[in-house]
């Protein structure tokens, strides 16, 4: 039987109809505002992605709903010092490398005396921050929900503990939800001063293009950040200890074309090598490096070394040890299908649990959490959570890899489509990269899409939907996507997956 879209449409439609009747109706007329000593229904310790969005969630199902954040704004790292501030560096970088490179002028567009004002971009980027943390203040307001700003403590079961700059105030509560979130992972012996040895939260803030930059790690985070100072004008180059770039989850084929197109725009990549130490002189960072397989040592020098290998669960100071939870061997809050710790009145959803540590899978758990609380289903499929990476082009990827349905022994197969074959990326003369899409091979049913090239990070989503729905790949070859646009390489990489060949290459 094919697995498609219209053999399953009814089951779906009933599966859905059964799933909203159990999901917890809206109410806001049980809401009402916080006064301290009461107890309450929820206290949230976090207000990043998961924290806040959880927090909002529990006040619209008439929770009475406490959030306590540390820092001076809400938001997490995400907001701060992470997605956010990233994105329009990243944006606004890319205006810049266009017309400094080139770019506008083969288009017919000339401009002269073209620089870059990092001051401003950094203004620009800090009004972005701003006015989106300035909004989760407002959204707790209208939603009721009482932020207080100070450090959470766990001191029982039903009870957090605020340290605010006036003193201690004490919160009697029915549930906790843990949403710390996470910090950037230390490199050992490499001391970090967020001036010339930075993390990613020093490398959104620096006051000058640095003539060389070394990253450590060719991950995610550093190669967006690498590519915001390599647009400016900085020679970047990336020592990542793997033989591929783009971290864990990404597809072996998008890797590899990926650092071609990196190293086209001027990246250099050491891979399989590792950093085993750093030398801070102030005027200049001396890294040491050393091949992973040949043994063979060398020194590289930068004046800025960016330390980009990886984050980890944030859960100091929890008080964690005062009810008997114990973390895992990699920092995280053990939980179980319901998002509860071994302390059924206590959950944990985002970095600070398993799974991939991605602001929109913390949105997801801290919803999911909330209706559980109340008796609503508690499901989400981690299979269909997406990735992006906002370089430029930007790489999007969801579900199995190839190197994963190998490895299960599934029998796949392959629909490809380049976006030099596609009309509206060939008149942006955009047209780096391709979609592919994997689908099994006796049923279509897709089982992941990746991609790199423009504006994939918009792209994945249909794909994402596209799974979710249990789609074949044949349901969205034969859905009509509007002419000319991006999307239509999405449509033909699938007519190429269900039909052995797409239409126009």
């Amino acid at each position: 039987m094919q697995c498609n879209i219209r053999n399953i449409v009814s089951l779906a439609t009933k599966t859905n109809l059964v799933l909203r009747n159990h999901r917890p109706a809206l109410s806001v007329l049980g809401r009402r505002n916080y006064t301290s000593g009461e107890e309450v229904d929820l206290v949230v310790i976090g207000s990043g992605p998961g924290g806040y969005v959880a927090a909002i969630k529990a006040a619209q199902l008439g929770m009475k709903t406490v959030c306590i954040e540390k820092n001076d704004t809400c938001g997490g790292t995400c907001l701060n010092v992470g997605c956010i501030p990233s994105k329009s560096l990243l944006n606004n970088s890319h205006y810049y490398h266009m017309a400094h490179s080139g770019d506008l002028a083969n288009r017919g567009i000339f401009v002269e005396n073209v620089r870059a004002d990092i001051g401003k971009m950094m203004d620009a980027k800090s009004k972005s921050v701003k006015a989106l943390t300035g909004g989760i203040a407002q959204l707790f307001k209208k939603n009721k929900v009482h932020l207080i700003k100070g450090y959470g403590s766990i001191t029982s079961p039903n009870e957090v503990t605020a340290k605010t700059e006036s003193g201690e105030e004490v919160v009697k509560t029915k549930r906790i939800m843990i949403a710390t979130g996470s910090e950037v992972t230390p490199f050992p012996g490499i001391e970090i001063n967020e001036q010339n040895v930075v993390s990613s939260t020093g490398a959104l803030s620096l006051e000058k293009v640095p003539e060389k930059m070394i990253l450590i790690g060719a991950g995610v985070i550093g190669l967006e950040l690498g590519s915001v100072w390599s647009r400016l004008g900085s020679k970047v180059t990336a020592v990542e200890f793997l033989e591929t770039i783009g971290g864990v989850g990404i597809d072996g084929e998008v890797s590899k074309t990926f650092q071609k197109v990196l190293t086209k725009q001027g990246i250099e990549f050491k891979l399989g090598h590792k950093v085993t130490g750093a030398t801070n002189t102030g005027s200049s960072v001396k890294v040491a490096v050393e091949g992973v397989k040949s043994g063979n040592k060398e020194e590289l020098d930068c004046d800025v070394l960016l330390v980009s290998v990886g984050r980890r669960p944030y859960t100091e100071g929890l008080g964690l040890e005062n009810v008997g939870i114990v973390k895992d061997d990699r920092g995280r809050v053990p939980v179980n299908g319901q998002f509860q710790t071994i302390v059924p009145s206590i959950y944990a959803i985002g970095d600070c649990i398993h799974g991939p540590m991605l602001a929109h899978k913390a949105e997801d758990e801290g919803i999911v959490c909330v209706e559980g609380m109340l008796g609503g289903p508690v499901h989400i499929d981690y299979n269909c959570v997406p990735s992006v990476i906002y370089t430029h082009p930007e790489v999007a990827w969801v579900g199995k890899t190839e190197e994963d349905l190998k490895k299960e022994g599934v029998e796949y197969k392959i629909g490809k489509f380049p976006f030099m074959a596609n009309s509206r990326a060939k008149v942006n003369d955009d047209t780096d990269g391709f979609i592919k899409v994997l689908a099994d091979k006796s049923t279509d049913r897709i089982l992941g899409t990746h991609m790199i090239g423009p504006g994939v990070g918009e792209l994945i989503n249909e794909a994402t939907l596209a799974m979710e729905y249990g789609a074949a790949a044949e349901d969205v070859a034969r859905v009509c996507h509007a002419h000319p646009t991006c999307s239509e390489a999405l449509r033909e990489a699938n007519l190429s997956a269900a039909f052995g060949k797409p239409i126009n290459f």
